[in-house]
């Protein structure tokens, strides 16, 4: 079966974001970018809520006309090709290889199907409905020196407690932590 995994730039004091929705602050170097890219390469589908989604929609099409750095040359023809999955219950319809799935109960059988792992990237309220559900796999946590001082959280609270296994620590670009979680 699929892997599900959650990945996520988070401040030292757990946002995702700052208080007015801001995220520019994690910084993104080349181990970083590089373990970014093992995930991506682990992954046949991408799975988004729709607010990371719209950001993503915007951004990665042209990425490399945008932003012309070595990641974004790398991973822009990666995202353009990868199935996309959009968790949403607004959104009508999503183009770039992209399709909206309504239920994070939905999810189950997309994990059942044939294909490589599925990548989670930011978008907390999926990673909480799919916790919820038993649904995330791994959690890959990347923590940026920085303290937003308020904003989103990075978890929202589950309806009980969860026990994971930490899989795997290490640093990037003397500068940020990866913490690695295993569900147990």
């Amino acid at each position: 079966m699929r892997k599900i995994m959650y990945y996520v730039h988070q401040s030292l004091d757990g946002f995702i974001e700052g208080p007015n929705g801001q995220f520019d602050w994690a910084q993104l170097g080349p181990e970083l970018s590089d373990y970014s890219m093992s995930l991506a390469e682990r992954s046949s589908t991408f799975l988004y809520g729709r607010t990371v989604w719209e950001l993503m929609s915007s951004y990665w099409p042209n990425a490399e006309s945008m932003n012309p750095d070595e990641h974004a040359v790398a991973f822009a023809p990666i995202w353009r090709e990868t199935e996309k999955i959009v968790l949403s219950t607004t959104l009508e319809s999503a183009d770039w290889n992209a399709r909206v799935i309504r239920s994070a109960e939905a999810i189950n059988a997309v994990k059942a199907g044939p294909g490589k792992d599925i990548l989670v990237t930011g978008s907390a309220s999926v990673a909480a409905a799919l916790t919820e559900l038993g649904l995330l796999d791994e959690y890959h946590v990347i923590v940026h020196p920085v303290i937003l001082g308020g904003g989103k959280p990075v978890y929202q609270p589950p309806s009980e407690r969860i026990e994971l296994r930490l899989a795997e620590s290490r640093t990037f670009d003397g500068r940020t932590v990866l913490l690695r979680h295993d569900l147990l």
